[in-house]
């Protein structure tokens, strides 16, 4: 039995109680139809069938004749001869703007449509590309080829992602063509950076030259391979039809032509898309034990390195099911955390991944897309139901998934070594913005010293491959730049993540980015009041709408925009991105954000257990409890001031030039600083007389500082 239709054909599966699915109606019009020789798929040799179709519906009556309500962005990508119609055409007209089918349609060639919201009046479009750069790696050439595109055609910055990729922001409609071409030409691509197929696949940015690092490397390298579009529809728009791939491992074209077990569209253009691709994005990531510098558990599938003793990678577990977007006020979407699916041997994971971006292919809902990522599919079916039907696909029973040590969250700041004689240089860029002198100064270092680069889901930069000699004058380069090396940087920042959001975030509700700096001022100002240590830190992500690109839902503190200058809170995520947290307060105005601040970081200074983090005493008290102190809060009670305290500058000229240098870290100059005097006191102090730190302190005070 065949059936045939836009988007997969019917999947047949045991008569198993346990993984039976109502019957539904396929995507059946005249176009489906006539697109549909093309795209067949035989059915899964298995007996007594019970069909499943490529979209899941309310269940009907098996007589219903009437077709099952499908997004209309289902209907754009079957009537866009894979992805091409109308883009095509709307990219070659007057108008500042394209219609509403090609705006959804560019997505999938990594750009979208915006306008700034800042303005009033007549709308004055732009476009946002964003890079595929799986595990963040980014060649000299790309590198800057992305700084003088954003000069020439942007807004003249750069903005590092929370996926290792580069978004351009600003790039108007008569320059889009010259923007990709040179992109694709250089090293570079946008192709599935958005839109309804796997987007950037995630692995530590660290250029470490270990088995494990380099396995996850080449395995987040071949499933990006695996699922990248076949059709050429990217390189028709853009280039005029000219291919600038590079070869595939033997491996990967292996596994995406296989069609062992008939799930492939065999005489298709797009082998495992077919004609409607995937329901919604999907999102991958790969990692070693330990290392959770990708947030391995908020991917739709999250990839972890097995090795034996001796460090040789043997195989590979899997996780599944997570995600982060969710809709205010609609307790039916929530983000989910990935859960453990099972283990397979090395040379088995792309048939493994092939087969759970198939089912989610085939039985993902596509008419309703805030329902359509694969986390609803796993919690309404189970994870046992889930892993029958993949293994259904992969044709092979899943092992044990394998156990693991404690997650770590790694930041990779600093400098550090590769392990084949070179360095690399983790630095902390706010919010992913390059922009100004660090712009300039990041150009001329990667080009002075003909550098690779990587981009962390951190948003911040890894300079890789650094001769010893190179060190001293890239880091005093780098840090007359505001580039500083993380020990001089606040705590608060070094964890902090943001979205874009306003002026150009079509979805935003409230600001994230450009209101992140004032806000862990703040934070910081409540954590001296309340008497926290400067190195007692949180982990602080802010998003301007809840479908969560920063990941907030795994923060300790989350800011969730949900209405004009307003947020939900979010509490209870961990340092090393293993807990989910929970809302805790909605509708916060950002002008009383203290009134909850306070509070609870005053009870977590005083009532934590050792080494207790925010997160975990959150979660150990209790949200009715927290709840209650701060509806009772009354305000800290004011010791005494200490003898001493620092006040101003004592000369302008001083104060000009700290000014000057706090501002490249959004900070005043009194902050900066206070941190200077810290850190003047940190290196001196272990095991110094107090005349020495005495000594050390008017050192300090010689750059214009005064002590009172």
């Amino acid at each position: 039995m065949t059936t045939s239709f836009g988007s997969a054909t019917s999947t047949v599966i045991p008569n198993d109680p346990k993984i039976r699915m109502q019957s539904f109606t396929g995507l059946k019009s005249l176009h489906s139809i006539a697109l549909a020789r093309n795209h067949r798929v035989f059915p899964l040799p298995f007996s007594t069938p019970s069909v499943i179709r490529a979209v899941s519906t309310p269940v009907k009556p098996e007589t219903s004749t009437t077709e099952p309500k499908r997004s209309k962005v289902e209907i754009f990508k079957e009537q866009s001869n894979f992805i091409r119609y109308p883009l095509n055409e709307e990219i070659l007209t007057d108008t500042p703007n394209i219609n509403e089918a090609a705006t959804q349609l560019i997505k999938f060639h990594g750009s979208y449509q915006q306008y700034n919201r800042d303005e009033r009046g007549t709308r004055s479009y732009s476009f946002m590309l964003r890079t595929k750069n799986p595990g963040g790696k980014v060649p000299n050439q790309l590198y800057l080829t992305m700084d003088d595109l954003a000069d020439q055609f942007g807004v003249g910055t750069l903005r590092l992602t929370t996926r290792q990729t580069f978004q351009l922001h600003g790039v108007l409609k008569k320059n889009l063509k010259t923007v990709m071409s040179t992109i694709i030409k250089n090293m570079g691509s946008t192709l599935g950076a958005c839109g309804d197929l796997n987007r950037n696949v995630l692995a530590p940015a660290a250029p470490l030259m270990t088995k494990e690092y380099l396995f996850a490397q080449e395995t987040a390298d071949n499933i990006a391979a695996l699922l990248t579009p076949q059709s050429g529809f990217y390189y028709d728009v853009w280039v005029d039809g000219e291919r600038f791939m590079t070869s595939e491992p033997p491996e990967v074209v292996k596994a995406r032509n296989d069609n062992s077990h008939k799930t492939n569209f065999p005489d298709s253009p797009e082998p495992i898309y077919g004609t409607q691709f995937l329901p919604r994005k999907f999102k991958i990531a790969v990692t070693v034990p330990t290392d959770n510098s990708v947030d391995i558990l908020t991917n739709d599938i999250g990839v972890v390195v097995v090795s034996d003793d001796n460090g040789e990678p043997q195989g590979l577990n899997i996780y599944v099911g997570g995600g982060m977007g969710r809709t205010h006020r609609m307790e039916a979407t929530f983000p989910r955390l990935g859960e453990p699916l099972g283990y397979v041997p090395k040379e088995d994971i792309l048939y493994a991944i092939k087969a759970i971006v198939d089912t989610q292919r085939d039985h993902g809902r596509r008419d309703d897309r805030r329902y359509s990522r694969m986390k609803y599919l796993i919690s309404s079916w189970g994870i046992e139901k889930f892993k029958t039907v993949v293994e259904q696909y992969y044709g092979k029973k899943f092992e044990p998934f394998r156990e693991l040590p404690e997650w770590e969250f790694k930041s990779y700041l600093g400098w550090h070594e590769q392990g084949d004689g070179a360095l690399f240089c983790g630095l902390h860029v706010d919010n992913g913005r390059v922009g100004g002198k660090m712009k300039k100064t990041l150009r001329e270092v990667i080009e002075k010293y003909n550098l690779n680069m990587r981009i962390t889901p951190n948003q911040n930069i890894i300079l890789c491959d650094i001769r010893s000699a190179w060190r001293r004058p890239i880091t005093t380069v780098l840090a007359q730049a505001g580039l500083l090396h993380p020990k001089y940087v606040d705590p608060l920042n070094l964890t902090a993540m943001a979205c874009p959001a306003f002026p150009l975030c079509p979805l935003a509700i409230t600001e994230a980015e450009r209101g992140i700096p004032d806000i862990l001022k703040r934070v910081r100002s409540v954590f001296e009041k309340v008497g926290l240590k400067y190195n007692d830190s949180v982990v602080i992500r802010i998003t301007g709408c809840p479908n969560g690109c920063a990941r907030p839902y795994m923060a300790e503190l989350g800011l969730v925009g949900d209405g004009p200058n307003s947020y939900e809170i979010w509490l209870g995520g961990t340092p090393n991105q293993t807990q989910l947290a929970r809302s805790f307060m909605d509708k916060v105005k950002v002008q009383d954000l203290e009134n909850v601040f306070e509070p609870l970081f005053y009870y977590w200074k005083q009532k934590r257990q050792p080494k207790e983090s925010f997160g975990d005493f959150t979660a150990r008290i209790g949200f009715e409890k927290l709840k209650e102190l701060v509806d009772k809060w009354e305000g800290v009670v004011q010791t005494p001031p200490a003898r001493y305290n620092l006040k101003l500058f004592a000369d302008k000229e001083t104060y000009e030039v700290m000014d000057e240098l706090a501002k490249l870290q959004n900070k005043s100059a009194h902050q900066l600083a206070i941190e200077v005097i810290r850190n003047f006191v940190a290196s001196q102090q272990n095991g110094k007389s107090e005349r020495v730190i005495r000594e050390t302190i008017a050192a300090a005070f010689s750059f214009g500082l005064r002590y009172h």
